[in-house]
């Protein structure tokens, strides 16, 4: 059933149009700002809500026009884009709540809030993208609007950190662009399509069928931070802690991953990715990076650093849940996606807490944290504990579900990769849970934490996103559930 098409635009509009309009105002205008931030924001979440529903009934978005002969813009509304733009609205959300708040007396908000609008344009616009061509541009839109969030504060170390992030984005980008044109010789087309688009060019030539899925997977697996392109993520977490959390969570590395699933799905086709015999490297390079990013965790003292190590680690999970051709697995990456942005932006906004309210950096600084700050700290905790894959949280769900598809593929090496990192989640996550809550402080005057000094923008939205953390492992299984929803999509997907 089609319907009129210009809803995903209006959605996508609601934070491109915003985004000069914060840039002209004065940096005095802080009410209108924040009234402008939040309004949209929740113009958005409530404009994703409908179109949620109306795809849910069946009811088709498409929306196009011809840039060039065969070469089309495509915006489209199928399940697979209502998962990834409902996580980005409802959390863009309260991470403006967190922004607002953390920046509240900080320099430049006109342009943070500027570029941080046209980054939720870019997200929106990746998840609605119908083609290739079409997602490269809203790609490459989101590295050249997250590069000043990057470098915000201004220092040599923010400008060192962006020029790294942009040779490792822009290079992903280019390569990204050279797979687009191979895919519009080879197929004619470069429509996303369940099923995929490629199976009988691959059936007739399958070296340039592999190269075309190696470039692919090799230009998104950039920002989706795969070994050996993980480097900038580490390094950006110089950005203000509403950044961190917008590159972990929502924006940067789940566009990566997002575009994976985009590839091997509905360019390839999970058969005929098989077929090739891409899947089980994938698999491979997923698990590689899933064990490296833990054991790099272990060693950082840096908070921000060490949680950046654990998302070049989680993040690896939907890729390894895609590669495993499998709908149990396929489930288990699909609801990663979700879980894993709800754990993450929970513990980056929580780091930022602690940053702001007791200038605690470090971890090994976190002594007696928890009872300065104990509605933080209840939120890094259940995220921790959620990310290492304790039962009834978000992330044990997610690892579920994997395990099973490894058995469900007859890869049965997957359990014990999933027992390994979760053995080593729970090494570089608990001494931080000890540090906190079980570790006295230490005396005034040794570094001790001081009275915090934050306001509710900023302890809200870390409590808030906890709580989805727990509804969303502890009613996995109700209706709208993203769990239900993810099963909607592999059954798409794999045309069951």
């Amino acid at each position: 059933m089609m319907d009129a098409p210009l809803l995903p635009l209006f959605i996508l509009l609601t934070s491109l149009l915003a985004a000069p309009i914060l840039f002209a105002l004065p940096e005095r205008a802080a009410k209108l700002r924040t009234a402008i931030n939040l309004g949209m924001a929740a113009l958005k979440v409530a404009l994703v809500g409908w179109l949620s529903l109306k795809v849910s009934q069946g009811v088709i978005y498409d929306l196009r026009f011809e840039m060039l002969p065969g070469l089309e813009f495509k915006l489209q509304a199928d399940p697979l884009a209502i998962l990834f733009i409902a996580l980005s609205a409802v959390l863009w959300l309260i991470t403006t709540i967190y922004s607002v708040g953390y920046l509240e007396h900080g320099p430049h908000r006109a342009r943070f809030f500027g570029f941080f609008s046209l980054c939720v344009a870019a997200t929106v616009g990746i998840a609605l993208s119908g083609n290739l061509f079409t997602f490269l541009l809203f790609y490459e839109l989101l590295t050249l609007a997250t590069y000043p969030l990057v470098i915000h504060r201004g220092t040599a170390e923010a400008l060192r950190a962006g020029r790294i992030y942009l040779i490792y984005t822009l290079a992903g980008g280019l390569v990204l662009l050279l797979g687009t044109l191979g895919l519009w010789v080879l197929a004619g087309t470069t429509d996303f399509t369940p099923g995929g688009i490629l199976a009988d060019m691959a059936a007739e030539n399958r070296l340039a069928a592999q190269l075309l899925f190696v470039v692919l997977i090799g230009a998104l697996g950039v920002k989706a931070a795969l070994v050996p392109f993980h480097r900038w993520l580490p390094i950006a977490m110089v950005a203000p802690a509403p950044v961190s959390a917008l590159l972990h969570a929502v924006a940067v590395v789940k566009a990566g991953a997002f575009g994976i699933m985009r590839v091997v799905y509905e360019v390839f086709g999970i058969e005929t990715a098989q077929a090739l015999g891409m899947t089980a490297p994938l698999a491979a390079l997923a698990g590689i990076t899933i064990i490296y990013g833990s054991i790099r965790a272990i060693t950082q003292d840096d908070i921000k650093k060490r949680l950046a190590y654990s998302t070049v680690s989680q993040v690896s999970y939907i890729t390894l849940g895609v590669a495993l051709a499998s709908p149990i697995a396929a489930v288990g990456a699909l609801a990663h996606l979700i879980h894993q942005g709800l754990m993450k932006i929970t513990m980056f906004m929580a780091a930022g807490n602690l940053a702001e309210g007791l200038d605690v950096k470090r971890v090994s600084q976190m002594d007696g944290v928890g009872r300065a700050m104990p509605g933080t700290m209840l939120a890094f905790t259940l995220a921790a504990l959620g990310m290492i894959g304790l039962p009834p949280l978000a992330g044990f769900v997610s690892k579920w579900y994997l395990a099973q598809g490894g058995l469900d593929a007859g890869q049965t090496w997957v359990i014990a990769l999933l027992l390994g990192s979760s053995l080593l989640n729970a090494i570089y996550f608990l001494p931080m849970l000890h540090r906190a809550w079980f570790r006295d402080a230490a005396p005034e005057g040794e570094g001790a934490p001081g009275r915090p000094r934050i306001g509710w923008m900023l302890a809200a939205p870390p409590v808030t996103t906890a709580v989805l953390v727990l509804v969303a492992g502890g009613f996995a299984n109700a209706p709208f559930s993203p769990l239900e929803w993810t099963r909607f999509i592999v059954a798409i997907e794999y045309q069951e």
